[in-house]
């Protein structure tokens, strides 16, 4: 007797290899970046936002914040630009999280999931279209610096460091966006519970103001925050005033703390999303 699971069609298994994997990613990398370039308002509101922060925070609170002894607004640019970087490299998030969420509540998941491809290439092209798009913005942002004061003092290699550690911090908050994507069921719900925590986690930190001037008790926590480390890294390899005086490793190393935090957040997430992907359903 034939039975449902004799007769049931069966997804094509996915290529297999690094290289398989790697090719299926890109595919879809470039599916999501030619949807973006369809869709231009999306790309300009998130370089307006950020070019927004740039200009309200450095001429609202540029005369009234003492960095380093002195109340210049100019050195508070200086301060404010890797806060700024890393906000909006980490904001993305939510972009990953909607993007994926409206993929789910169209069916476009479960299209990609009887094609014979890698398991994690819908979730990695995405974030690689993300880290595209997010690239970009960091170079208007950059310009948008220039213009309003800030310079780098360390040399074009340093400051090549800098911004690498901060596509990569994006690159790694984006896997975040992705499980909750996979988690919720609107882009909507995505938008909000990506955006929710990130508000706490950049502002307390070392992005806008020293954690000397907190309390006790949230101090240590904004020096362990993953984000402190790349924002105390980028002072450093920019050579802008606020490198924060720690005790505390990541404040200490902020480097080696960047880079490290990113590759946690990366193989954790990661490894969360795809086995959320494979049973995720619209």
């Amino acid at each position: 007797m034939t039975t449902l699971t004799d007769t049931a069609p069966h997804a094509p298994a996915p290529r297999g290899g690094i290289a398989g994997s790697i090719a299926d990613s890109l595919v879809v990398t470039k599916r999501n970046l030619i949807r973006m370039t369809r869709i231009p308002e999306m790309v300009i509101f998130g370089l307006v936002q950020p070019v927004m922060f740039v200009i309200l925070f450095s001429f609202v609170f540029g005369g009234s914040m003492n960095i380093g002894g002195s109340t210049d607004p100019k050195a508070y640019r200086e301060f404010l630009m890797a806060g700024i970087f890393a906000q909006t490299v980490t904001f993305a998030t939510a972009g990953a999280g909607a993007g994926i969420a409206d993929d789910m509540s169209k069916g476009l998941v479960d299209r990609f999931r009887s094609l014979p491809m890698a398991r994690g290439a819908v979730l990695t092209g995405r974030t690689l279209a993300d880290l595209v798009q997010t690239t970009l913005t960091v170079v208007v942002l950059a310009v948008v610096g220039l213009l309003v004061g800030w310079r780098i003092h360390e040399g074009i290699p340093k400051a090549l460091g800098a911004f690498a550690l901060l596509l990569l911090l994006g690159y790694a908050f984006s896997w975040i966006g992705a499980l909750i994507g996979l988690s919720v069921r609107t882009p909507e719900a995505a938008t909000s519970g990506g955006l929710i925590w990130l508000f706490p986690v950049t502002f307390v930190s070392n992005a806008f103001v020293d954690p000397q001037q907190m309390a006790s008790w949230i101090r240590p926590i904004a020096e362990w925050n993953p984000f402190s480390a790349t924002v105390q890294a980028c002072r450093e390899l920019f050579g802008n005033p606020g490198v924060v005086q720690s005790d505390a490793w990541p404040m200490q190393h902020p480097v080696w703390a960047s880079l490290l935090w990113s590759l946690v957040i990366i193989a954790v997430f990661r490894s969360l999303a795809v086995r959320k992907y494979r049973s995720a359903s619209a």
